[in-house]
């Protein structure tokens, strides 16, 4: 199954909520994230531009768009940012179609002055 990098940061209200009622964000996400049919690896909160980290195997794209669209739509969070990975084997596969597919770069040419 694919792979995913989701990254959340909350939003005041969630932040808000979290607070006033402490609780593993994580497991109470899981379920849907399940539901979808993918599955969470691993999870962690952060410092930063994110709050919360999520390395998720979902069955395809369309699956992972619902999940970042089901996380926005909650209200909780001002940023949902979905990222596909790709493993390094695929990596090395992708890099030599690129070297073989013909691309040219655009030339630079010199103008006569």
């Amino acid at each position: 199954m694919p792979h995913y990098l989701t990254q959340v940061a909350y939003s005041r209200e969630g932040w808000e909520a979290v607070v006033a009622n402490p609780q593993n964000r994580i497991e109470a996400v899981r379920p849907a994230v399940e539901k979808l049919g993918g599955k969470i690896e691993s999870a962690w909160f952060c410092f930063g531009d994110y709050d919360i980290v999520v390395i998720s195997e979902m069955p395809d794209n369309v699956s992972a768009a619902a999940m970042a669209m089901a996380f926005s739509a909650g209200g909780a969070c001002k940023s949902v940012q979905t990222t596909p990975l790709i493993s390094a084997e695929e990596a090395v596969q992708a890099l030599k179609k690129a070297r073989d597919c013909g691309y040219r770069p655009a030339a630079v040419t010199s103008r006569a002055a």
